[in-house]
């Protein structure tokens, strides 16, 4: 029964860009590179191994100077112009899934954690839209993050669709289980005009976390545009700062930060009632 829940959850949960916006290749001495993308010795390119059996792309930037590692989750209609791919995203094997993007998460925090020594507390993890589910998935796990960005963020996949009360066992990324159990400091950002999901998500996200961090709600901002908005690169920096002068009492290694969240894609959101509707016009 639950293969076949996931089944049908995949059908109006993923929509990979076809064809990619990227591919990955191998040069003479072994090492990955992304054509397009100028060659860089901070930046490194993985193909990494899942509990599934599958291989998903990762990029890591390196920055000399940064206190925390990111590590962003984009959202089910994008790919690895944002950093990692999900299972069956770009030029990443396998099938989208929902226990697939928390396999895709897990190898990518293992990878930090083991071949960068990242520890918890230096690490940021960061879920725009449908991304929200691995974050607080690998989130509610960890018990040492440093924080947790929600951009766009999902109670659950069927709230999107319809405002349902309790959670159905059908239901696909229960943020709003999983948040109950995160226990880092939380930002939520969210647009007040969010066509896709609508701005009650991220406001009862941000009721629910524990350690809750001031949120931005970006007036008149949608789903894929927030990035826009002067506020929110302003807010995201003072999140990250405030982050810093909690750190600054304990002894932090040097870290690296890992980010692209400027989005290539316009499409950061899409479900299937969308879709469906998108057809009919």
């Amino acid at each position: 029964m639950g293969n076949v829940t996931s089944n049908v959850a995949a059908k109006f949960a993923f929509f990979p860009p076809d064809p990619p916006t990227y591919d990955v290749l191998e040069e003479e001495e072994g090492r990955l590179v992304v054509p397009g993308v100028t060659a860089d010795k901070n930046m490194d390119v993985h193909t990494l191994d899942t509990k599934a059996g599958n291989k998903v792309v990762a990029m890591f930037w390196k920055h000399p100077f940064a206190r925390f590692t990111m590590l962003y989750s984009h959202g089910n209609a994008a790919d690895l112009g944002q950093i990692y791919d999900y299972s069956g995203y770009g030029a990443s094997s396998g099938k989208p899934s929902e226990l697939n993007t928390y396999y895709d998460i897990e190898a990518v925090y293992n990878c930090l954690k083991d071949e960068y020594g990242v520890k918890q507390e230096e690490l940021i993890l960061y879920g725009q839209s449908v991304g929200s589910g691995p974050t607080l998935h690998l989130g509610s796990r960890l018990r040492d993050l440093r924080g947790i960005v929600l951009h766009s963020a999902i109670l659950s996949g069927i709230r999107v669709l319809y405002p349902v009360k309790v959670t159905l066992p059908f239901d696909i990324f229960k943020n709003i289980d999983k948040i109950r159990h995160v226990s880092c400091p939380v930002l939520v950002i969210h647009g007040t005009s969010d066509e896709i999901v609508d701005w009650s998500h991220g406001k009862r996200l941000w009721e629910l976390a524990k350690d809750k961090y001031d949120p931005l709600w970006v007036k008149g901002g949608g789903h894929c545009n927030l990035e826009t908005y002067p506020e929110y690169i302003k807010h995201l920096k003072k999140f990250i700062n405030a982050m810093e002068k909690i750190a600054i009492t304990k002894p932090m290694k040097q870290a690296s930060c890992e980010s692209a969240m400027e989005s290539k894609q316009s499409k950061c959101l899409r479900f299937g009632l969308k879709s469906r509707v998108e057809q009919q016009s």
